[in-house]
């Protein structure tokens, strides 16, 4: 059967509407699937957001979730949305990847993107960077390296290969710049590569070199420390392709990787590119692969 990918347009005073409808419209989108718009168009200025447009924009959260729960739809990519508009009408979560999982009932969860070139899960998001050290732990780089691994399965790669990247310059150099890579990076590695054996992981690597060795092709993604060393070289090189994915979801959930613009919405010049490689993994997740 074809799987049905669902679809949010965020919120509708935005470029979700626009950038939704060029990536259905790509040569480039998956003709082996259906798409399904959930939720329903509604009367908005483009570039002026209100109440209206931020209810609208939830509401039909509220549905793609129920929909991703009950099966109905095989993934679901979701538009952008306004945080702040969505707060004001009751949204409660820092995110749309913290709402899913929430309404899924999954504890294990992290945040991935991905582009043409790069593919990088981060293992601290948005903390202040001098949190990072104290939160780095072995047990959370195994859960989420585990789950970057299963995404990269499930959008067929058989044998992902993923590289831990160290957090110090050099990866720490056996002690001399830090000790976070021998404590805990590389038992964290060590024990990715006992006890997910479909995967091939690597690491502490060299952190200034490791994303240029990704993007020759030598790894199929990156587990980051923090937020800005992945980020960085993912927007250098994908900012217009790059996706954010919510893993561990039994359903794939997925957006593309930039805001709702109102300063340009209603121009027709906003990019669909991340919104149709968004379209295209959350086909890929859905397909058997050998």
């Amino acid at each position: 059967m074809r799987p049905i990918i669902g679809y949010t347009l965020g919120d509708q005073a935005g470029i979700g509407p626009e950038v939704i409808g060029k990536a259905l419209a790509s040569p480039e989108l998956p003709q082996n699937a259906d798409y399904m718009l959930i939720g329903e168009y509604i009367p908005c200025t483009p570039g002026q957001p209100t109440q209206a447009t931020a209810e609208a924009a939830f509401r039909h959260l509220e549905l793609a979730a129920r929909a991703l729960k009950e099966g109905s739809i095989d993934a679901v990519v979701t538009g952008p949305v306004c945080k702040e508009g969505l707060h004001s009408v009751g949204f409660r979560y820092p995110g749309q990847t913290e709402f899913f999982a929430d309404r899924l009932g999954c504890t294990d969860f992290a945040m991935c993107l991905s582009g043409d070139t790069l593919t990088v899960g981060l293992a601290t998001i948005h903390v202040p960077l001098s949190d990072v050290p104290r939160l780095l732990c072995t047990d959370e780089l195994v859960r989420i390296g585990k789950l970057l691994a299963d995404f990269c399965h499930r959008i067929g790669k058989p044998e992902p290969r993923i590289a831990l990247a160290g957090l110090n310059p050099h990866a720490g150099e056996n002690g001399a710049f830090g000790d976070e890579e021998t404590r805990i990076i590389a038992p964290a590695a060590a024990r990715l590569r006992s006890e997910c054996p479909f995967a091939r992981f690597s690491g502490p690597c060299v952190p200034d070199s490791v994303y240029r060795e990704a993007a020759a092709g030598h790894y199929d993604a990156i587990l980051a420390p923090y937020h800005d060393q992945g980020l960085i070289p993912l927007k250098m090189l994908d900012f217009d392709t790059a996706a954010n994915i919510t893993l561990g979801l039994p359903r794939l959930r997925i957006s593309p990787d930039h805001g709702t613009a109102f300063g340009i919405a209603g121009k027709n010049i906003a990019s669909h590119a991340s919104t149709l490689r968004a379209f295209q993994l959350a086909v890929k997740s859905t397909l058997p692969h050998l």
